[in-house]
């Protein structure tokens, strides 16, 4: 007897709603992205109590008629696929025909759609039409969605936060408004308007609606392509920086996606820029022959898939690095003032539009300004320039809690680490030695002599080459034992930095890379080597610090991404002492 049933029409859609509905910003990212299919140039989501009760999207799109006003609730029903060598080849964020039948399938669904000439209002709740009737003459679609998964209960429950739920929905509005910045959006809840653009095709323009000013102002423009690829968009300068991911945000044709990789190499690009748990604000957009991607990998359409990756990512880290090394990476120390004496207060700027392109205002004062950004020409970015925009000379005139150097110029006052600054002194130099290969090593006069366990002794035989590369002399020395005989001529303290560069090899990555492995030994050795907090120096010895750091290829940041140094300008110095408005 035959016990394989096929699925009612409403099972199926409930069945597929799991996937593509998960929450309210599931409803709401469906219903954008047919309205941006529809070739609509404004659209206005409204909520109620964060789309718990009621989600609506209107747009001015081409609307439908009758007939596809009926048939868009069908399970896969698409005016955008219809053969199957078209899958290769999407050109629209929708195309699988399941986010409006499941949709309707646990909630109710009113839409009201015309094509310029027939206007058409359906009421459908469970996937059953229960009125169909005329609807207002208004070029475009309204579809409101209401009591969602009142039929699927346990779904309902496992819904966030009011709060949570309505974050979700302004964060997908805000990277999707950065994707179509030629677009009108309106995000409105509970009658109150959260976020609006105004479709200028500005993308600077939507950043500032985002992030605000002071990020706008911080802001990087890049530019490139190769072969397979085109980039573009905005960086933040490596001082601006998130404590999580969510801030870059990646759009490939258009499409909003979360990639780890392509995340990946856009942190990696800001390395030694930045703290390693800091993230930048990134709007990067990449264009591609769709032939060359698969965004039929993931339920919600939010992973793709790249052929060539490995070009892709090559093509992002030397454009983002190349525009990195071309500004002046001194930060800026932040003023404040207050209405009172005692007190610091920020300087409030605003945004100027002026024949259609973005400004940023500033104080209106006479002053020298410690850094002039030029105008970035990326052209040709497959070559990393050999040093960072240069630092400025720097006289030094103290030092404070035998940590930090008061240097003086002619544009105002300077602090510098001067741990950090060592720190990366030395990084340059050892990162260099390493990978030159080319070491002079000096013997031991006593060999170190170190016992592993079986399996880091296993690993230590696996990348014997590794160490000998970097100038160490390495044997066995009897059961699960290594002997160390000379090491490379630059290595210091090697009694404490030799079992160090042994531990760093046994604790290697996986995906193991010579280049990644010297750079964190670089790094680590830089620190062991540099100055300690609290130990003074003399104004000759702060000298020397200074003309070395002047001399490194990014003296910005230590390896880590800590600063260097942080520049107070003469303005701010009399704007602290009263001295300028």
């Amino acid at each position: 007897m035959s016990i394989i049933k096929v699925m009612d029409t409403e099972l199926a859609n409930k069945i597929a709603a799991g996937e593509v509905v998960q929450s309210l910003v599931s409803v709401v990212k469906e219903l954008v992205e047919n309205s941006i299919d529809a070739k609509s140039d404004e659209i206005k989501i409204e909520l109620k109590e964060s789309g718990f009760k009621e989600i609506k999207v209107t747009d001015n799109g081409c609307g439908m008629d009758k007939i596809d006003a009926k048939k868009c609730f069908l399970p896969h029903a698409s005016s955008k696929l219809t053969e199957s060598q078209e899958l290769y080849h999407i050109k629209t964020l929708g195309f699988r025909g399941e986010a409006l039948p499941s949709i309707a399938s646990i909630s109710e669904v009113i839409l009201t759609t015309c094509d310029g000439e027939i206007s058409t209002t359906i009421n459908i709740k469970g996937g059953e039409i229960l009125k169909e009737e005329v609807g207002d003459y208004r070029k475009g679609t309204t579809i409101s969605v209401k009591s969602i998964f009142y039929n699927t209960p346990a779904r309902l429950k496992h819904l966030s936060s009011l709060y949570a739920e309505l974050a979700n929905i302004c964060e997908y509005i805000n990277k999707i408004s950065l994707s179509y910045p030629n677009i009108r959006f309106t995000l409105i809840n509970d009658g109150k308007e959260l976020f609006k653009t105004d479709g200028s095709n500005n993308l600077l323009k939507v950043i500032n609606n985002i992030y605000g000013i002071n990020v706008t102002k911080k802001m990087i423009e890049i530019k490139n392509e190769n072969d397979d690829y085109a980039i573009s968009g905005y960086i933040t300068y490596p001082e601006i920086t998130r404590s999580t991911r969510s801030h870059i945000t990646t759009l490939v044709n258009n499409r909003v996606v979360k990639n780890q990789e392509i995340n990946k190499c856009i942190n990696d690009s800001y390395h030694t820029f930045k703290p390693d748990d800091k993230y930048p604000i990134v709007v990067l957009k990449i264009e591609v022959d769709s032939s060359l991607i698969d965004i039929n990998i993931h339920p919600t359409k939010a992973d793709i898939k790249f052929s060539k990756i490995d070009t892709l990512k090559e093509l992002i880290n030397k454009t983002i690095k190349s525009a990195l090394y071309k500004i002046n990476l001194i930060p800026d120390a932040v003023v404040k003032e207050d209405t009172t004496t005692e007190n610091l207060k920020h300087i409030e700027f605003t945004p100027i539009i002026e024949n259609e392109k973005f400004f940023v205002s500033e104080p209106k004062i006479e002053r020298k300004e410690s850094v002039n950004i030029p105008t970035l020409d990326l052209d040709d970015l497959n070559v990393i320039p050999e040093k960072t925009k240069e630092v400025p000379p720097l006289y030094p005139v103290g030092i404070v809690h035998g940590t930090y150097i008061i240097c003086e110029n002619e544009l105002g006052m300077y602090m510098i680490d001067q741990h950090a600054a060592k720190e990366r002194v030395n990084y340059e130099l050892y990162l260099e030695k390493l990978n030159s290969g080319e070491n002079e090593r000096q013997g031991l006069l006593i060999p170190i002599t170190l016992e592993l366990a079986n399996n880091e002794f296993v690993i230590i035989k696996e990348n014997i080459d590794t160490l000998n590369n970097i100038g160490l002399k390495v044997e066995e020395f009897g059961i699960n034992t290594i002997k160390v005989t000379e090491h490379p001529t630059w290595l210091k303290d090697v009694e404490q930095t030799i079992p160090m560069i042994i531990d760093l090899v046994v604790k290697k990555e996986k995906n193991f890379e010579l280049k990644k492995f010297n750079d964190h030994l670089a790094a680590t050795l830089a620190c062991k080597a540099s100055i300690k907090g609290n130990t003074y120096i003399s104004l000759d010895e702060a000298k020397s610090l200074i003309e070395e750091l002047r001399r490194c290829k990014n003296a910005y940041s230590c390896p880590h991404g800590r600063p260097t140094i942080i520049h107070y300008s003469i303005y701010e110095l009399e704007k602290m002492f009263k001295r300028a408005n």
